[in-house]
């Protein structure tokens, strides 16, 4: 049995983190689906820039879409609501079969909006309402502005997929979000069901302190983390305030690792992957991870829901210079950062791209 598979049946959801034109036009997506045991799929900023920039797939319609005048944000989320949707048509049965808790793909507001709860609430809103697919969560980040834009989305009954997260106390803050959203349906006699995600980004962490700690510390400061988030997580899904949510219909918000993928060339290709196996997770990982996992990756243990060593990890750390917490405040104002550099990048290639394409249209 493929390692893939093995993790399938122990609980955990195995998404792609890509999407790309190509992947739908070949059959590959439908090939993991089918082999591998992929089961939903997120995209970003960053993926998207790199689909559009090293292929031709996009050419022609972005040809057709300059000359009924998209440009800019409206040429992309065309173009992006286009592959989401018939990936979204591809995940459906799933879907419909695990009743709405597998099956998802992603779509990201602008980042441009991370300060802007107003905005973000209202992007959400009409982007899940444009894609016009049950089985589409829409990507808002866990920041100061992004919190209440999350609530006030899940009571309008957005599914959302809170983006990055990167610590105990986001998580935390991201699921009491989604939990106020649910309790204010409730209190409104609105169905509860309302589907998301928390993200947490886990290989950043690694990356951030690579060069500032002992050798026998590297690549284990993102798996703390990650145990110290998911013994929350635990915490939360027994906890008297969820049961009560639960008993009205609503469905956890469940737990998904993000940045999966390994950063350092001279450790295991597969080592996030084998340390987050854990039922009632999600993994989402970055097409060669997802690859390297299915030849040779190994199911080991799974997290312990108490957070293992995570404490004494930690203090580790700590030991070494190691701020967790002002950390992951820096993680979080870094990666709105970048993508908001990878929007600007996006918008600049499908500037660059229309330029070309109008010239030898």
């Amino acid at each position: 049995m493929k390692a893939t598979q093995q993790l399938h049946d122990l609980g955990q959801s195995l998404w792609l983190d890509n999407i790309t034109r190509g992947l739908l036009a070949d059959g590959t997506l439908s090939h993991y689906i089918r082999d591998l045991s992929v089961t939903g799929l997120t995209s970003n900023p960053t993926i998207f820039d790199n689909a559009i920039r090293v292929s031709d797939f996009y050419d022609a319609a972005i040809r057709q879409k300059l000359t009924a005048g998209k440009t800019g944000e409206a040429l992309f989320y065309e173009l992006a609501l286009e592959d989401l949707t018939q990936a979204a048509d591809l995940f459906r049965p799933i879907f419909d079969a695990t009743g709405g808790v597998d099956g998802w793909v992603s779509l990201e507001v602008s980042p441009l909006l991370a300060d802007d709860t107003a905005g973000s609430i209202r992007a959400a809103e009409q982007l899940h309402a444009r894609a016009g697919r049950p089985n589409l969560f829409i990507k808002i980040p866990g920041t100061a502005a992004g919190i209440p834009a999350i609530e006030e989305s899940i009571f309008a009954g957005v599914p959302i997929n809170v983006t990055l997260l990167f610590s105990r106390e986001h998580y935390i803050a991201a699921a009491e979000a989604y939990m106020r959203g649910i309790e204010r349906r409730i209190a409104a006699g609105r169905d509860p069901k309302v589907a998301s995600v928390a993200s947490i980004f886990v290989s950043r962490w690694d990356v951030a302190v690579k060069d500032k700690v002992p050798e026998h510390l590297r690549n284990h400061l993102g798996i703390s983390i990650a145990r110290r988030t998911y013994q929350a997580y635990r915490e939360v899904l027994v906890s008297a305030r969820w049961k009560k949510l639960n008993d009205a219909g609503a469905q956890s918000q469940r737990l998904l690792w993000a940045s999966t993928g390994s950063k350092d060339p001279a450790g295991s290709d597969t080592l996030y992957v084998e340390a987050l196996a854990a039922p009632e997770t999600i993994n989402t990982l970055p097409e060669q991870t997802l690859l390297a996992f299915a030849e040779h990756g190994r199911v080991k243990e799974l997290l312990p829901a108490d957070g293992g060593d995570a404490e004494d990890m930690l203090a580790a750390f700590a030991y070494e210079g190691v701020n967790d917490e002002q950390l992951a405040a820096d993680l979080q104002r870094e990666g709105t950062q970048a993508f908001t550099k990878s929007w600007q990048d996006l918008l600049d290639c499908l500037a660059e791209k229309g330029g070309v394409l109008g010239q030898t249209g």
